[in-house]
């Protein structure tokens, strides 16, 4: 059974709202950008004015950015979806505060799930942490927003050495990306971050293009990975809980 809403709207059904930057490439399934990575509704608003490299500009994310990012949330939450994320792992940065003035449960970040994850795996090992730029991820306060200290045992690896998957997606010189490609630089990435870091235990993808090769790293070292689209499962599956009483 659907459970009434206490207010009306002009559309129903779209369970999370995903705040997505302001850019046009191409988003294939698997991204956070395209509704066929998910096994329910979404809806999607478009952060205007904050670009795909909000994260490394001389601006960040500034008092401005985050005025946006606030009024688009609570857009989302008026028309009526019942959780909130993000388009880039980076929005880290907007968790704590933003969360403060919103009824609904936002989650910017697979960041957010670092912890648990270490906890699963033990203080013994590493989770392998792989950012659209990692250099950038170790500086600011994009760890420790979500939760991340010292006491957490992490290695950081990052795409802001890639060719296609940085000119498709950061920089925008490319108009059609080669998945293939792509798909190689993610998992070369994994790959050289478990060799320098053996005892890493779990990947944890914080970029939002790249749950698409989650599989894919996944096979080739033979670790759990997550990543948006999972965590975005997780938090559905607490928004709209499996119905067991036809079982019992």
């Amino acid at each position: 059974m659907i459970k009434k809403s206490k207010n009306l709207y002009s559309f129903y059904g779209d369970v999370l709202g995903i705040l997505m930057l302001d850019l046009k490439a191409e988003l294939y399934p698997g991204n956070v950008g395209n509704a066929n990575s998910y096994d329910f509704p979404v809806r999607f608003k478009v952060l205007d004015g904050i670009p795909t490299d909000f994260w490394c500009d001389e601006r960040g994310a500034d008092e401005k950015r985050f005025e946006i990012f606030l009024k688009k949330a609570k857009e989302l939450e008026e028309e009526g979806v019942k959780a909130i994320t993000t388009g880039c792992g980076f929005f880290t940065a907007f968790q704590k505060r933003a969360a403060e003035h919103l009824n609904i449960p936002l989650f910017t970040s697979p960041l957010l799930l670092v912890p648990l994850i270490s906890m699963m795996i033990g203080k013994n090992k590493k989770v392998g942490i792989i950012a659209a730029g990692g250099e950038h991820l170790t500086h600011g306060e994009f760890l420790e927003t979500a939760g991340i200290d010292s006491s957490i045992p992490i290695a950081v690896g990052g795409l802001e050495n890639s060719e296609e998957f940085h000119n498709g997606w950061i920089t925008l010189k490319n108009k059609h990306i080669d998945m293939k490609k792509v798909e190689k630089e993610v998992v070369d990435v994994a790959k050289e971050l478990l060799l320098k870091n053996p005892d890493i235990g779990a990947f944890l993808f914080e970029c939002s293009d790249i749950p698409t090769f989650s599989k894919a790293t996944s096979e080739a070292t033979g670790l759990p990975v997550f990543d948006f689209i999972s965590f975005a499962h997780l938090v559905y599956s607490g928004l709209m809980p499996r119905c067991y009483s036809e079982m019992l």
